[in-house]
């Protein structure tokens, strides 16, 4: 069987208590207090007396323990409600609001962020066409009409301008300047995305039993660039309980910010709800590291950026439900009614702040209201269920293209060591194909605006121009040009090296194709089938749908429209299923290599198969390294541990350990992170020869790692169904579990997290 075995995880037990007894004898440079309290949590130190164990910090790409987190917090917890007194009081219902706190915070953080954004995307975006001469800094609408931002609409001037002066009215010259301008925007956007590239640890296979006499290259390094992207294939894989070191980071946040107000602006098929959500993820993470009960406890953060991830889509979209419902149906893993009524709180104060401030200046939250004034007919049904077919083969054909796109054209030397002339090539590409287009130069969410438009009413936008006058042929053409075109530099563009997200591209076709059929619909307006046909596309694409219909509602704010919404959304997530079985995030994941453990489809995959757990047993060799037999007086040498962790380091299990068994029975499980703070930091004076005691009572002249060891490791019999395995994996967030041997229960094999997702990655292929 091959070996399995993962570099990328790293897991701590944890140092004992600063008052024990069996730190009598460490009196060296570092007193064995100040030790503890420098690596230990007061609730991880209380855990020193229990069986679970301690843990230290998680490191680089590790997987959380939610157990033990979860025991972790109920001390914390206990701790705080037992103070008596006026302080204790203060101190309970402190600790029963920091949540609430929290999410407010984080709402009115976003939506400030939000605000600087989208006022700075507007401006720089307009730079291609023209400026304002009244103020260069004035995006065209502001120039032109009394909309601003911190204020609200009171008169319209009207679609003539002095006040906007174009660049030039000579067409080839407006069509030079507007591709100099995007060409540069790209370039920036692109060097500002590179100031956060990261290595982190590699997700590959580790040496195993091949590479213990060398041959095989040990543990890689690989390149991340954090502000890159949509950011939330990153942010599901952190909210599943891996850690993606410094992705969340105030540096990430600010790139973020600036490098999507660039990236957008040049007109490229990509849009800044993803990076929205990054950013709210980011400021969440940035509020509970100022706060002890979520900066000292992973589970507990995860919780917190669960909320903070809702805001994201909240002000992106002014959408606060369809927020929550995004961050439950598609990023989260775990998601209990605490997090859910947080969720809320959150989003509702980011929409409220964001409502408050009107970056638009409409003093409105809905982005692309309409008011249709028609109802559809039962013979409609028929239209939504083919919009739903042309999402659902968009959704299907789009992932399988960017995924080869990915995996093949991104591999090419100029391409993966210079990404920033990607984004060079892309941007040109974009300028070069949009700008004929009249209705593909404005950025993807004004597109959406005119295709969305209802022409019975007074509109004299250029769409409704065109149908005046019957619907001709360019007309026609452009419509069709327009959906082929977003379908392809769509492709090209997703997973280039700028903050960028998946739904406004996606809305955009979905509104080309709709307004397109609607060209031969006459009974109501074609901006119905444009909005039908936005969500159809997204869904075929993200595979949202609970969440994309409520989103679709609160961005147009036509409620007599779910109805169609939701046929033409499951009618897409269904034929788009049959073409990929996974949507555009998941693949994204597959792609950079992030470790994912999705229990619902790790169910599926393993339910085709009649394996059973003893699949799963690493090879004897391994289980020789990582296995300590230690003897009935409970103590083993310094040189066997020390042995043993050069092996673990050798083979690259970085979230690995040893499992502790005498006469073959399990006793407890080490991780290498406590093994190696053991031996290196508390016993760093001991001689190889001294005994180190791992079970049992300390006695005064110890060198005792007993605290270290989980002593209640979870156990599972080798015969048993691979879906109990994953079941355990997926319901308890464990880190790793012991096999045993049917009938002797004696212990025959660990299966750590990144094993079963390497297995899982095997079904898939």
């Amino acid at each position: 069987m091959p070996d399995l075995e993962h570099a990328t995880e790293r897991t701590h037990l944890v140092p004992p208590l600063a008052h024990d007894r069996r730190f009598d004898a460490i009196q060296q440079e570092t007193d064995a207090a100040s030790l503890i309290s420098t690596h230990v949590s007061k609730e991880e130190q209380a855990l020193a007396a229990t069986s679970i164990g301690e843990r230290l910090p998680y490191n680089d790409y590790t997987t959380i323990d939610w157990l033990h987190d979860l025991v972790k917090d109920s001390f914390r917890s206990r701790t705080v409600r037992s103070q008596r007194g006026i302080r204790g009081t203060l101190a309970s219902i402190f600790e029963s609001g920091q949540g609430w706190i929290a999410a407010a915070l984080i709402g009115l953080l976003t939506a400030c962020v939000a605000f600087c954004v989208d006022v700075a995307v507007v401006t720089v975006s307009d730079w291609k066409l023209g400026y304002c001469s009244t103020n260069i800094l004035s995006n065209r609408e502001s120039c032109c009409t009394a909309r601003h931002p911190l204020g609200t609409s009171k008169t319209n001037l009207g679609e003539n301008c002095p006040a906007w002066q174009m660049w030039t009215e000579d067409y080839w010259k407006a069509f030079g300047i507007y591709v100099g301008f995007a060409l540069a925007f790209g370039i920036a956007s692109s060097s500002f995305t590179m100031l956060t590239k990261s290595t982190l640890p590699s997700t590959g296979h580790g040496r195993g039993d091949k590479g213990i006499n060398g041959g095989e290259q040990g543990v890689i390094g690989k390149s991340i660039y954090l502000a890159a992207g949509s950011g939330i294939p990153e942010i599901k894989t952190i909210l599943s309980g891996f850690v993606i070191p410094h992705f969340l980071d105030l540096k990430v946040l600010v790139v973020k910010a600036i490098g999507a107000v660039f990236a957008v602006s040049t007109g490229m098929c990509l849009g800044k709800e993803g990076p929205f959500v990054h950013i709210s993820t980011c400021v969440a993470y940035l509020v509970g590291s100022f706060l002890p009960k979520y900066n000292e406890n992973s589970r507990k953060m995860r919780e917190l950026l669960s909320s903070g991830c809702s805001a994201g889509l909240s002000v992106a979209f002014g959408a606060p439900i369809g927020g929550v419902l995004f961050s439950y149906e598609e990023i989260s893993t775990y998601f209990p009614r605490k997090v859910l009524w947080r969720a809320f709180l959150c989003s509702l104060v980011a929409a409220m702040v964001l409502k408050a401030l009107n970056p638009t200046g409409t003093g409105k939250l809905v982005l692309f209201e309409t008011n249709y004034g028609i109802s559809y007919s039962p013979i409609h049904y028929l239209v939504f269920v083919v919009l739903g077919i042309a999402g659902g083969l968009f959704g299907g054909i789009f992932c399988k293209a960017n995924f080869l796109w990915s995996k093949h054209f991104r591999k090419y030397s100029i391409i993966k060591n210079y990404p920033v002339f990607e984004v060079f090539l892309v941007v040109l590409a974009t300028g070069l194909l949009q700008y004929p287009n009249p209705m593909t130069r404005e950025p993807g969410d004004t597109i959406i605006k005119n295709l969305l438009v209802d022409c019975r009413g007074s509109s004299n936008t250029w769409v409704c121009q065109q149908e005046v006058k019957g619907s001709p042929r360019k007309y026609v053409g452009w419509l069709v040009y327009g959906t082929l075109v977003k379908l392809i530099l769509t492709t090209i563009t997703f997973g280039c090296k700028v903050p960028s997200g998946i739904i406004i591209p996606a809305l955009d076709a979905g509104a080309f194709f709709g307004r397109l059929l609607g060209q031969w619909i006459t009974t109501i307006s074609p901006g119905i089938f444009a909005m039908v046909g936005a969500a159809a596309f997204l869904a075929g694409v993200s595979r949202m749908t609970l969440s994309l219909c409520v989103i679709m509602f609160e961005l147009t704010g036509e409620l007599e429209y779910i109805v169609p919404n939701m046929i033409a959304i499951l009618v897409a997530k269904w034929v788009a299923d049959g073409l990929e079985k996974e949507g555009v995030y998941d693949l994204a994941q597959a792609v950079l290599g992030h470790p994912f453990l999705d229990a619902d489809h790790a169910m599926n995959l393993v339910q085709r198969n009649h394996d059973t757990v003893e699949r799963l047993i690493p090879p004897k060799q391994t289980m020789r390294d990582i296995t300590v037999d230690v003897p009935q007086d409970n103590k083993v040498t310094k040189w066997i541990l020390s042995e043993k962790l050069a092996k673990l380091k050798q083979r690259g299990l970085m979230d690995a350990g040893l499992v502790l068994v005498q006469d073959g029975m399990l006793q407890g499980y080490l991780a290498e992170g406590e093994l190696e703070f053991g031996l290196n930091r508390i016993g760093q004076d001991w001689q190889g020869t001294s005994r180190i005691r791992l079970l049992g009572e300390a006695e005064e002249e110890d060198l005792d790692l007993s605290s270290f060891v989980d002593r209640t490791p979870l156990t599972l019999c080798a015969q048993a169904p691979m879906e109990y395995l994953v079941e355990m994996f997926g319901k308890l967030g464990l880190r790793y579990l012991c096999v045993v041997e049917e009938g002797s229960s004696k212990l025959v094999g660990v299966v750590i997290k990144k094993r079963l997702v390497v297995y899982l990655e095997s079904l898939k292929e």
